[in-house]
């Protein structure tokens, strides 16, 4: 079937749901090139991809069934409403003039584009979330649902991490809507092809995983020649993380498009080599300050924060120019903040490096700890929000209906999370992409009574950094922590607002992470005595792949404390 022909027999259609869902989901398979669904058996766990799925509901003692309208199992969950074009008093007026009886809708159909309209959808999304919960244990669940408005839209939810009811907009809350017209786009057709036949290829976290683990190992590589030089490893982490924005920076437009790749190229020359330091230094008090730069030829914004406040650049050879300008040439758009924190932690750290990319926490697993504790509890505070919003609309009061929602919003921009030992920030910046993704939904919901003022873009009345805390003993990883959560969230900002709505200074001094110990006050320690009255010592951890004796020298043990209670204060 072409899309004409699709858009033809289905852009007309209205109001009769039931009647109409299984023509219309056998001609969007037959649009997409993809097997219909097959016949449904007596036996629900041996239909693998049919309509009409029926699953059970478990209520203590009572049990009642449900039925999926189309199921593929480890693909996606898909429920259809109908909704109308003609408003009520239109419907009424044509019936008059026909002579007819007014028309009592249809209850579950709305308006399009109306707020009921907006709660018939979020209704369906809640109707399929309960299907997966009422899949069997050993079902995979879903990696996405799919709610439809039949011959009028597709709405696209994720969830990769397989973790509770957290599945989102996908691939954001600016673009998860699919106009029917949208089909017309072999681009938007392949995207569904892989919903319903390899739905974990569009998993952005793989791709960007790879991207993080190539940068990492770059800045690595450039990291060891610097201290190899004679800097100090600290002096090498400052530069490379000022480097890194940087070029993050110019990927996102947040200074001029290959600017600083072409000073690189310009000053890597061996005749201005050695004023490459001068230069970098420059631009960096110019970013902090805001104004125009001569080596970027270009007026920049104000940055501010602590990141380009110390603005010493190192001197660099030939090769090592080389290396920075093959950096600079990535795509740092598509860095991933929840690995890149760990990655860039043991790239410039002498003693973590030859560990670089053997192992890290994956974003899915940070995601099966952050999404039950943090989003899980707030997105059913959400539900209700939203439950007692379309009761005070249904007796008619929408002012109170929206402020319902507003209540909600003040809520999450004023929550406040504490990782105690956060290190390079991974757990924060995930937990601050989970908040904004809701945050979004909710202005959504919002901003369907027709008010689009509330989102205070300088952070006030928004979700930002400020609302992760972190405390971290490891002075290097608390600074990178910062950068992460910096980055993750200029990265959000952009995606979905762009940089014209972008408050100055850019980097705001959230002081949100702290470098110190969560324990304030703890007994001090005593160390454990052999036989003969010397101090027992143990292995530091730490693998150095030269040592060739049975047991460490001395300088790489650490003495070992008598087993007894510690009284320690923490920070709560």
């Amino acid at each position: 079937m072409t899309y004409p022909d699709f858009a033809a027999r289905w852009q007309p259609a209205g109001g009769a749901e039931r009647a109409n869902y299984g023509l219309f989901l056998q001609d969007l398979c037959d649009l997409l090139e993809v097997p219909h669904p097959d016949p449904t058996t007596d036996n629900p766990a041996h239909d693998q991809y049919v309509l009409e799925r029926a699953v059970t509901f478990a209520d203590g003692p009572k049990k009642s069934t449900g039925r999926i309208d189309l199921y593929k199992r480890g693909c996606f969950i898909l429920e259809t409403k109908q909704g109308t074009d003609t408003p009520d008093q239109q419907q009424r007026a044509e019936r008059a003039e026909l002579g007819l009886a007014p028309e009592t809708r249809r209850k579950g159909h709305a308006q399009r584009g109306t707020v009921r309209w907006e709660q018939m959808m979020q209704a369906a999304r809640q109707q399929a979330l309960g299907y997966v919960r009422a899949l069997p244990p050993d079902e995979p669940r879903p990696l996405f649902l799919l709610v439809v408005d039949v011959g009028y839209c597709l709405d696209v939810y994720s969830n990769f991490a397989g973790v509770g009811d957290a599945y989102q907009p996908f691939p954001d809350q600016p673009r998860f809507r699919l106009p029917l017209a949208a089909l017309a786009d072999e681009a938007t057709r392949q995207l569904l092809r892989q919903i319903w036949t390899e739905p974990r290829a569009l998993d952005p976290s793989r791709r960007a995983a790879r991207v993080t683990r190539e940068l990492a190992g770059r800045l690595a590589r450039l990291s060891a020649q610097l201290e190899r030089a004679g800097h100090h490893t600290d002096a090498v982490a400052q530069f490379l993380v000022r480097c890194l924005f940087t070029m993050f920076s110019e990927d996102t437009g947040l200074i001029p498009k290959a600017s600083f790749t072409g000073m690189l190229r310009q000053y890597g020359t061996p005749e201005l080599l050695e004023f490459l330091p001068d230069a970098l230094a420059t631009i960096w008090r110019t970013m902090d300050t805001g104004g125009f730069s001569p080596d970027l030829k270009a007026r920049l914004r104000r940055f501010n924060g602590q990141l380009f406040r110390e603005a010493t650049a190192l001197p660099l050879n030939a090769a090592q120019a080389a290396l920075l300008l093959q950096s600079v040439q990535a795509d740092w758009t598509e860095v991933e903040p929840a690995i890149f924190g760990t990655l860039l932690e043991r790239a410039l750290d002498p003693k973590e490096r030859h560990s670089l990319g053997a192992h890290y926490t994956p974003r899915r697993c940070v995601e099966r700890l952050v999404l039950p504790t943090v989003l899980e509890p707030l997105r059913r505070e959400w539900t209700a929000a939203q439950a007692a919003s379309a009761r005070r609309l249904d007796e008619g009061q929408p002012r109170e209906a929206r402020q319902e929602l507003v209540r909600f919003l003040t809520r999450l921009t004023s929550l406040r999370i504490l990782d105690p030992a956060c290190g390079s920030g991974n757990f924060l910046y995930v937990t601050l992409e989970h908040l904004k993704r809701l945050e979004g939904e909710v202005l959504a919901a919002i901003n369907a009574f027709g008010h689009t003022g509330l989102l205070d873009l300088g952070g006030g009345t928004t979700v930002s950094p400020r609302q992760l805390l972190g405390l971290e003993l490891n002075p290097r990883a608390a600074a990178i922590a910062d950068v992460v959560l910096r980055i993750g969230y200029l990265q959000w900002h952009l995606r979905t607002h762009g940089i014209t709505q972008l408050a100055e200074p850019l980097l705001d001094t959230y002081q949100n992470i702290r470098q110190q110990d969560a324990a304030l006050r703890h007994d001090a320690p005593t160390p454990r005595l052999d036989a003969h009255g010397q101090p027992v010592t143990r292995w530091d951890g730490t693998t150095r792949p030269y040592i060739r004796t049975l047991l460490p020298p001395l300088r790489y043990r650490l003495q070992v404390s008598p087993m007894k209670p510690v009284k320690r204060r923490l920070v709560l």
